[in-house]
């Protein structure tokens, strides 16, 4: 790697930091860490920005932008609609529950931080795709492109369905098992993951196995959707706050889209 490309993936971490450290301070009067949680697509698609701006763009990586930045703005105001005038999750408050005292000064590298770095690493695959040894556009480029519109869009559509639900009267107690929701419990995770599966091929069809380093990128998501703030995180108690799930999970797929268990219809 050149003394450039190190250069500007520095800047990508130190834009990230800085946004982490921004946000940090705008949670202090609020008390709500889950600020962070708006900002997080930010954390990936500003360095995103740089890399392509020092580098110039070619039909790979202004492929790769444009879905991460319609991905960046439609989860941004997603969340933020979604949590507006609600204050601070529940899941952030069991976390400064855990760090008391002190947890004002423990959240800068307990969430913005450390939410910053995690960012900055899920944008590696366009930093691999502006390397200097990039190749032409291909097949796989185009496999990987529609593989990532394809998990944004139903990304959108899983969302845009639990909000409509979550509108509805006399839902509090019942569960959200139509749409992609019938044939899986979480496919707004599942359509996120191979959104960023898809720029990872994307970033392997520019640098060959050179470039295998930003896999980090789709392995790390996928593991933070299944195993830490995701479908683990989520279904640790919902079953007890909403009996129905109990059934919803023994006939339903967790993450990856498949046909419900006969027998267990609702």
């Amino acid at each position: 790697m050149s003394s450039t490309f190190v250069s500007v993936a520095a800047q990508g971490l130190l834009i990230a930091v800085v946004l982490g450290v921004l946000t940090w301070l705008c949670s202090l009067p609020t008390r709500d860490a889950s600020l962070a949680d708006r900002v997080w697509s930010a954390f990936i698609a500003i360095p995103a920005g740089l890399y392509v701006w020092r580098f110039g763009t070619d039909t790979r990586t202004l492929v790769m932008v444009s879905l991460i930045v319609v991905w960046a703005l439609r989860l941004g105001l997603y969340v933020t609609l979604r949590n507006w005038g609600h204050g601070e999750d529940r899941r952030y408050q069991a976390i400064r529950a855990r760090n008391q005292p002190g947890f004002a000064l423990k959240s800068l590298w307990l969430v913005f931080l450390l939410q910053a770095v995690l960012g900055w690493i899920v944008g590696w695959p366009v930093l691999a795709a502006i390397g200097p040894d990039r190749t032409d556009w291909s097949a796989w480029d185009a496999i990987g492109a529609a593989i990532a519109a394809m998990g944004l869009l139903m990304e959108a559509v899983a969302d845009a369905q639990l909000t409509r639900f979550r509108r509805a009267r006399g839902t509090a107690d019942r569960v959200l098992d139509t749409g992609l929701w019938r044939w899986s419990r979480h496919p707004n995770y599942f359509g996120e993951c191979c959104l960023w599966w898809g720029l990872g091929l994307m970033a392997l069809s520019a640098g060959g196995l050179g470039a295998a380093w930003s896999l980090a990128s789709p392995v790390l998501m996928t593991v933070l959707l299944l195993r830490v703030s995701g479908v683990s995180l989520l279904e640790q108690d919902i079953g007890d706050r909403r009996p129905a799930y109990r059934d919803y999970i023994a006939r339903t797929s967790a993450f990856i889209p498949w046909p419900p268990k006969r027998g267990r219809s609702p």
